[in-house]
Order: structure tokens, then C-alpha cells, then sequence
């Protein structure tokens, strides 16, 4: 083969494998971010040993307890065909970090995220948030969140650092919130909306120690509440906490003006089975951060229907949005 054709061929092949890898892996100038809630997404293993000592219906499980209710059990004994279906889906979403909920721990995820690396909370009871990052990217797992779990009645917050101790360094947290208070005002007299309130004031606090700290960073997860129609005073006159979203979106400190970036973008409920109106799993980022996301970037990956019927997937699937990478200034110098 004359020289120049055997260039040319060399050129095309790589050029052909560069464009098959993920982005992460060709240091290309974006990061894409997301966040799934993969409802009770627990090893074939484990599942066999709580299903043996599941809580009955209207029973409680002893605190702190690592047990799950029975119809859980009956509902999301998952076999192989399950776990490759969301499997599927993740590479599908093709996301270089995702922020987990309802998972646990590393077992459970790596059966859906199988190359990735893996931080999650040390909570022991069933259900942990945490996130799947691509190999590649520089991070530490951080520290749980734990006051956002009320004693470890409900779900912790779980702290990722990207790009660790360099100028550029993000930092994530992956929550999960109380359910049951969707809608209603933080002072309702419902427990779930009571429990809602603390843990926005930890939630506001963890963000504005971040602003302060004049740090980029973003909050990922099911937040339980559509936060896009979160409108009106944060707090009533004599300082009782009304909303969740106006109270942590309070431009104080600057870093503290945030983006949900499901703003303005269309609702699409998983499948064509479900029939919710809004959204509650969000990706808000913080003043800086939102100056890197990539206008028009914000979607869901949704299910076949046919999987959605035959599969037991989930009853949330993943939103993301891309993000500007930011540059190593480290090698600028």
C-alpha cells in the first residue's frame, strides 16, 4: 500500500474510534450531568434476604432497620431481563455523573452502571442516595449530609467533589426529600410537610456555606415537590417557612442565585402508563455553575412503553443537562 493511503487509512480508523468513545474518555468540552430516583434498586442477593423478613402492611420496622415493605418486596423482586433493561436505559442517557436515589449501595448500582465508579451514604437502612461517576473524571466521595436525614428517619444528602483541590473544583449533592407535602405550604399541620420544613433550613444552609465559600456547585435529586410551581413569599409574616424553592433560591450569599434547569422545558411523564403533570427530580445549579450550562441541553430519557408494562424499572426515569467543562487551569500556568 503506497505511504499516503496507509496515512489516510490510520487517520480514518482513529478518527472512527475517537468519535465511538463516550465523551468523558476523549477530554471532549462537555460534562453531562443527571439525576434518577431507580425506586428500591437493590442486588438479586440481598433482595432475597429482605424479602424473607419484609415489614406487613401497616406494621414499622424497627428504627434505622435495613428492612423493606412486603408489597416492595412482591412489587420489585428484579430478575436479569430487569436489570439489563435499565442498564439499557443508562446508556441510553450516556451521563458522565449521575446522582442515585432509592439505591443500595454499590452492588445494586453497579448492575446498571457496570464501568462506573461509585459514592453513596452510609446509611444503613435500604434506601441511599449517591452518585455513578464515568471513569476518568477526578473526584472524592464527600461527606454524608447527614442532618438532612433527621436522625436517619428519612434519606441523607450525599457529597461529591469533582476535580478535587484544583481551581476549578464543583462540588454536588444528591438529595432525596420528605414526600407527602407535594404541594402544600412548608406550615401545614402534616408531618410529612413538617419534616419538609427542617430540612429545607439544612438544605439552605449547605448552600449557603457553599456560596460563601464562592465555590460552583449544584444540588441533584427528588426533591418531592414541583419546585417550578414553588411560587410565592418564602416565609408568612411572623417567619414560619411557606416554600421550598423561594426560601433556598435566595441570591444570598450571590453564589445562592440558582437555576433549575427544567425551566421552560416541556413536562414528559416516563410513559405513556403514567399520568403526572410536573416534574420533581431537578438539576439546580448555582450562579457560576449555571454560566457553564449549555442553553436548550435539559432532557429526560423516557421508556418504551412495552418495557414500562414488562420490565419492573422504575417509577421516576432520569432528567440531565450538559455543562462546559471547565478548563484545567493547572496546565495554563
Amino acid at each position: 500500500m503506497h505511504p499516503h493511503r496507509r496515512y489516510n487509512a490510520a487517520v480514518r480508523f482513529f478518527t472512527i474510534l475517537l468519535c465511538a468513545l463516550p465523551a468523558a474518555a476523549q477530554g471532549a468540552g462537555e460534562l453531562k450531568l443527571a439525576t434518577w430516583n431507580l425506586e428500591w434498586l437493590i442486588a438479586p442477593e440481598a433482595m432475597q434476604v429482605l424479602r424473607a423478613s419484609c415489614t406487613p402492611e401497616g406494621a414499622r420496622p424497627p428504627p434505622h432497620a435495613r428492612s423493606i415493605p412486603c408489597d416492595v418486596a412482591a412489587k420489585l423482586d428484579r430478575g436479569r431481563a430487569d436489570f439489563d433493561a435499565l442498564a439499557r436505559y443508562a446508556r441510553l442517557l450516556d451521563a458522565d455523573v449521575i446522582a442515585l436515589q432509592e439505591v443500595d449501595g454499590e452492588s445494586a448500582a453497579r448492575l446498571v452502571f457496570p464501568t462506573f465508579r461509585f459514592c453513596f451514604t452510609a446509611r444503613r437502612n435500604v434506601q441511599n442516595t449517591g452518585f455513578a461517576i464515568r471513569p476518568g473524571i477526578p473526584y472524592r466521595c464527600g461527606r454524608d449530609l447527614t442532618a438532612l436525614s433527621l436522625d436517619d428517619s428519612v434519606r441523607r444528602g450525599a457529597e461529591l467533589i469533582l476535580y478535587p483541590g484544583e481551581p476549578r473544583e464543583w462540588r454536588l449533592l444528591s438529595v432525596h426529600l420528605k414526600s407527602g407535602c407535594g404541594s402544600r405550604l412548608l406550615d401545614d399541620r402534616r408531618k410529612e410537610c413538617a419534616a419538609l420544613g427542617r430540612q429545607t433550613g439544612i438544605l439552605e444552609r449547605w448552600i449557603d456555606a457553599e456560596a460563601a465559600a464562592g465555590r460552583p456547585f449544584a444540588v441533584l435529586g427528588d426533591f418531592n415537590r414541583n419546585l417550578l410551581r414553588d411560587l410565592g413569599p418564602a416565609r408568612s409574616e411572623s417567619g414560619a417557612r411557606l416554600r421550598l424553592w423561594p426560601e433556598i433560591d435566595d441570591g444570598d450569599p450571590p453564589e445562592a442565585d440558582l437555576t433549575n434547569t427544567a425551566a421552560g422545558a416541556r413536562f414528559v411523564n416516563c410513559a405513556m402508563n403514567q399520568a403526572f403533570s410536573g416534574y420533581i427530580d431537578y438539576i439546580v445549579l448555582s450562579r457560576s455553575l449555571a454560566a457553564d450550562l449549555v442553553p436548550g441541553s435539559f432532557e429526560r430519557v423516557t421508556y418504551r412503553t412495552e418495557d414500562a408494562v414488562r420490565r419492573k424499572l422504575s417509577d421516576h426515569c432520569p432528567v440531565s443537562v450538559r455543562l462546559r467543562r471547565p478548563a484545567d487551569k493547572s496546565r495554563l500556568d
